[in-house]
């Protein structure tokens, strides 16, 4: 085997961020393009150090007419390695990327849980990480949202997902299979401009590399890398006081009560996250910032304020140091 300097920083980054065990079971998502070749090559020569059984999971979302084409080219990528094969297909349309992606996780959750694999791998570069970073600013977010893309997050049961290439750029990955010569799957829906992450890709991080800085990728997913620390500290010191201020089972329409003053001596990013942890449990999708600011200005609202239902029926009201969750 031939050891490179990325051989070595995969090795590095798995060992420093604990990553994975050693003797392991890992389900690497396998689409054939570029980074995901890359990802499959590395944690395949690096499998004799850790022990890991590695197996291979490919998702077709039948959105093109060579995706089959594309599944049988992964599936024979795997023979030739001597690597377990798992593909999934899509059965119904997938009509937008936010679908296609929470059917992929769980299609890959599925066969992860039934082979029992207990990491799912992916190909997520730093390139991704800098693109994600732009879209979800430029859709309006938080500090959760730039720092979406992380290393490891849990998915279903003990099964983690992980991204061990998040300090690779694409351009890195697309060397690496070149140097190897790894046949790259061309996926031309990633040309098709109409998808607003390839206008990111193909026009919006060029004209930043090319005006304002050449490196901008690695500068972007290194302001993700900080941002995740910062917000694995609030969510922590937020959990923290949402104990203290909390008092569950009131009542028979009462689902939760809130002790104003222990809110009100914490800083408004707390407040504020305090009341998207509660809101993430009551609302069905995700709590806007509207939704959030309703709920916290309500900590220094007069007595007998009341917001307007939340999506569910459920409606927050202040009495005296206490505001009240439930239905009225």
């Amino acid at each position: 085997m031939v050891w490179t300097v990325l051989h070595a920083k995969i090795h590095r980054t798995i060992r420093s961020r604990h990553l994975f065990e050693r003797n392991q079971r890992l389900l690497v998502a396998v689409s054939g393009g570029q980074d995901s070749l890359c990802l499959i090559k590395l944690l395949l020569d690096l499998q004799p150090k850790w022990g890991w059984y590695v197996g291979i999971a490919h998702c077709d979302h039948r959105w093109r007419s060579d995706s089959q084409a594309n599944a049988h080219y992964v599936e024979k990528l795997a023979q030739s390695w001597r690597v377990s094969f798992y593909l999934e297909t899509a059965t119904q349309p997938l009509n937008s990327e936010a679908v296609a992606r929470n059917w992929r996780y769980q299609a890959l959750s599925a066969i992860a849980q039934t082979n029992h694999y207990q990491y799912i791998v992916t190909g997520h570069t730093a390139s991704d990480r800098a693109e994600t970073l732009l879209y979800n600013l430029m859709r309006g977010t938080g500090a959760d949202g730039l720092q979406a893309l992380t290393w490891q997050r849990p998915l279903n049961g003990d099964i983690l997902l992980t991204r061990p290439l998040l300090e690779i750029t694409r351009q890195q990955t697309k060397k690496f299979c070149q140097d190897f010569d790894l046949p790259i799957w061309e996926d031309v829906t990633n040309q098709d401009v109409k998808y607003a992450r390839n206008r990111i890709r193909q026009e919006l991080i060029p004209y930043l590399q090319a005006n304002f800085n050449p490196k901008v990728e690695f500068a972007l997913a290194q302001t993700a890398e900080l941002l995740q620390g910062e917000v694995e500290y609030l969510e922590q010191a937020a959990h923290k006081l949402r104990e203290e201020a909390m008092e569950k089972k009131v009542g028979n329409r009462v689902d939760l009560r809130l002790n104003r003053q222990v809110l009100r001596k914490a800083p408004l990013a707390l407040q504020r996250r305090v009341m998207r942890q509660i809101l993430q449990e009551i609302l069905t999708d995700a709590p806007s910032f509207e939704h959030i600011e309703k709920l916290t200005d309500l900590i220094t609202a007069p007595n007998r304020s009341q917001t307007d239902p939340f999506p569910g029926g459920t409606i927050a009201q202040v009495q005296d140091d206490q505001i009240l969750l439930g239905s009225y």
